[in-house]
């Protein structure tokens, strides 16, 4: 078995936050990027804090889904460039660590999407505004993207100077095509909301006032009638295979989902349900941890 413990962390929907704030209800934990008058743009400690949530919401069995926003009237406008010219130059923050002087530094920005890569709950993303750098790749391993019909988004690197981060160059394509992820890319436009729809970056559009709502009635849907342990593991399932190099390692893998799982007491409660025509009462909790569908898979390391 394999999957987050329980813990003492505190629960999801702490409010000892410094540039985020989260809010649990019904089973949705709402984490909201908040530093408005910044137009919530990213910084080291947002990364952090963000990191820190999603470790508490795996550990926390009330989560069901993770709906992720922006205060104000943007989502995220990227990278905080008050330090100016040497905003992304990472030499001299690394010198402060004698332990890694010789080091090539992490992206923060892709520690956080690996960390919402490995998340035991669905991740839904409620874009409200302007989505630039960090501020949409950001949103790339989340599982659902719903825009407000005024956000803007631009994956603007290499008009910066530099080059896409967050792992993008793994997610956007995947999700978008690798000429579509190309266009953007190397254009480093900031393009509307219509044609993120168009190609296939988000899944709706709302407006403005009606998006955090729409993005929690998914939520709901995943809280009030599905497992959570099967959610997690079809999570799972669904990301790792991306990367797979042949159809039968999802067989091998979902063959052994399918062997733990229809001994559990969830699926006797799933199937008793709809014979029964009653909501189903799923008992299994993936702070109990996860059955091992896909032996020997690990992250490789970072070098």
């Amino acid at each position: 078995m394999s999957g987050p413990a329980s813990t003492s962390l505190p629960r999801a929907g702490g409010g000892d936050f410094e540039q985020i704030a989260t809010d649990l209800a019904d089973g949705i934990l709402t984490i909201t990027l908040n530093r408005p008058e910044r137009l919530n743009a990213w910084t080291g400690t947002m990364g952090a804090e963000l990191r820190a949530a999603f470790d508490r919401a795996d550990a926390d069995d009330e989560v069901r889904a993770i709906v992720v926003t922006g205060a104000g009237r943007a989502f995220c406008a990227g990278a905080d460039l008050a330090s100016g010219g040497d905003t992304f130059d990472y030499r001299a923050k690394e010198q402060a660590d004698a332990d890694r002087a010789e080091i090539v530094p992490r992206d923060n920005g892709g520690e956080f999407t690996l960390r919402i890569f490995e998340s035991t709950k669905p991740v839904i993303a409620a874009i409200n505004g302007p989505a630039v750098g960090v501020g949409a790749t950001m949103t790339l391993p989340m599982d659902i993207r719903l825009a407000a019909d005024d956000a803007r988004i631009g994956f603007v690197f290499t008009r910066r100077g530099i080059v896409p981060e967050a792992c993008s160059s793994w997610f956007l394509p995947r999700i978008v095509g690798i000429s579509r992820a190309m266009e953007w890319a190397a254009t480093g436009r900031v393009f509307s909301a219509q044609e993120a729809l168009e190609g296939g970056l988000v899944r709706s559009l709302h407006p403005a006032g009606e998006l955090l709502e729409a993005a929690r009635a998914i939520g709901r849907e995943i809280a009030e009638n599905t497992s959570p342990v099967s959610v997690a593991l079809a999570r799972q399932l669904m990301w790792r295979m991306l990367g797979a190099e042949h159809p039968m390692l999802a067989h091998r893998a979902d063959s052994r989902g399918m062997f733990f799982r229809g001994q559990s007491a969830d699926a006797v409660e799933g199937v008793t349900a709809f014979l029964e025509k009653r909501p189903a009462r799923f008992p299994d909790r993936v702070s109990d941890g996860l059955p091992e569908i896909m032996p020997g898979w690990q992250a490789p390391e970072f070098e």
